[in-house]
């Protein structure tokens, strides 16, 4: 196979560069390099010990010993987060990395971590809110630290932050870490209220633009999505519409359930039942069934002795 391959590489080394100047849309060379992917989720998982201190990685923390573990990662923090936010805005500016940028990435990273209070606040009560809508959960502990959809939410709390100090791809290189452990996608766009609970997890969709009361819960497979995606005369879709639903405090979403478009308002203590495809607003108080179907018991017949 070497032997083959050094006999042709000129000329598969050429193919492939034909193939790079033909489409320049997918390659980056002689251009800004990217964020750190890598770095980003390791990230994550330092941000987390800050968020949850003692769950993960050092374990071993005292009221001794607290203050001198967050004081190092806070410092190690604020150089990383500084750094990949610089990439991320010149990226996104397409410029080269200069003192403005510098100053403004550092003030974010600033900015980003005194909020970390806030973010505890807002996750503590998601925590809470799985502890109490899910009789199997044992304890907080046990959300926390095995909840997938609790998992999900912690990561789309950071990345919304980071997106509303104006951090361009870094909330979605988060969000997408988390969708592909967890298998819930949330992104980081969207607006979520206190107490946010996702049973099991598995196959949930939240749109950019969906907007979430207090006290909501939902479980695996129901998607918030977009019905439409309306186009400029160009045929491109038109970027920060309303796409995704409106689902106001105290509402329940049950297995598989499908609500979409921008203009869908669930009320109040709404109920929406299992497998329902919505998309126009519902009533406070209301209760969504999808139409019953008779269950069908086909009896096999015993073989003859």
């Amino acid at each position: 196979m070497a032997d083959t391959l050094d006999k042709n590489l000129d000329a598969l080394v050429d193919d492939i560069l034909a193939s790079y100047r033909a489409d320049r849309r997918t390659q980056r060379i002689g251009d800004r390099f990217l964020p750190s992917r890598g770095r980003i989720v390791e990230m994550l998982e330092e941000i987390r010990q800050l968020l949850f201190p003692g769950y993960f990685g050092r374990k071993a923390l005292t009221d001794e010993t607290v203050r001198y573990h967050l004081g190092n990662l806070l410092l190690r923090l604020g150089d990383d987060l500084t750094a990949q936010i610089q990439s991320c805005l010149c990226y996104a500016a397409g410029t080269a990395v200069d003192e403005d940028c510098i100053d403004q990435a550092s003030d974010i990273a600033q900015k980003f971590l005194r909020r970390i209070p806030v973010v505890r606040k807002m996750l503590v009560l998601d925590a809470q809110a799985a502890y109490d809508g899910d009789p199997a959960a044992k304890s907080i502990d046990e959300v926390i630290y095995c909840y997938p959809g609790f998992l999900a939410i912690s990561v789309y709390r950071v990345a919304h932050e980071l997106l509303v100090l104006g951090v361009p791809l870094m909330p979605r290189i988060m969000t997408e870490h988390a969708h592909s452990v967890t298998g819930v996608d949330i992104h980081p766009g969207a607006v979520i209220g206190k107490s946010f609970f996702i049973d099991h997890g598995t196959g949930v969709v939240v749109g950019e633009t969906t907007r979430i009361g207090d006290n909501v819960k939902i479980y695996q497979g129901v998607t918030l999505g977009a019905m439409s995606f309306p186009k400029d005369e160009r045929g491109r879709v038109i970027k920060g519409l309303q796409r995704h639903p409106t689902i106001e405090d105290n509402v329940t979403i049950y297995a598989n359930a499908t609500i979409l478009g921008g203009d869908t308002v669930i009320g109040k203590g709404v109920t929406v039942g299992g497998n329902t495809f919505i998309t126009s607003s519902i009533t406070a108080g209301s209760t969504v069934t999808s139409p019953a179907h008779p269950v069908k018991v086909h009896t096999r017949r015993r073989p003859a002795k």
